[in-house]
């Protein structure tokens, strides 16, 4: 099989993906559930995002992604790693510093390779974070 052969086949794939997507746009639009053509479903994990949105009591309904809440559980996970906090599921107090450090440096490489990329709050957002954070590290030790 040649390049292009290969490139035409891709091409008709994305094609008729973007018209299977088109199809059950308009099916939901129309108040209907798209039907079952072998496609894989659109939504993360196969669920509808009504589905997903009510949650249950081992499993609530967690909000949408974003940076911010990105920066928030890594955050979270370092205060409780420098014993600032109880584990949430254990309640006890242990400092973990290398877990710390890890977490603090995945933050600032977070903002190394998205540098540019984030609009003026998000960016400020990480640098106060990655501060406070560094301070308590330092102040812990």
């Amino acid at each position: 099989m040649s390049d292009e052969e290969k490139k035409i086949l891709i091409d008709e794939d994305w094609k008729s993906q973007v018209e299977a997507e088109k199809q059950a746009a308009a099916e939901q639009s129309a108040g209907e559930s798209p039907a079952s053509d072998g496609e894989p479903p659109t939504s993360v994990g196969g669920v509808g995002d009504s589905e997903a949105a009510a949650g249950s009591p081992d499993d609530p309904p967690m909000p949408e992604a974003s940076i911010g809440m990105l920066m928030s559980s890594l955050a979270t996970e370092a205060l409780i790693s420098m014993g600032q906090f109880p584990h949430p599921a254990t309640g006890e107090v242990i400092r973990r510093p290398n877990q710390a450090k890890y977490l603090i440096d995945t933050l600032a490489m977070l903002k190394e390779k998205t540098e540019g990329n984030l609009s003026a709050e998000e960016t400020a957002a990480l640098d106060d974070v990655l501060h406070q954070l560094r301070m308590a590290f330092v102040a812990g030790k």
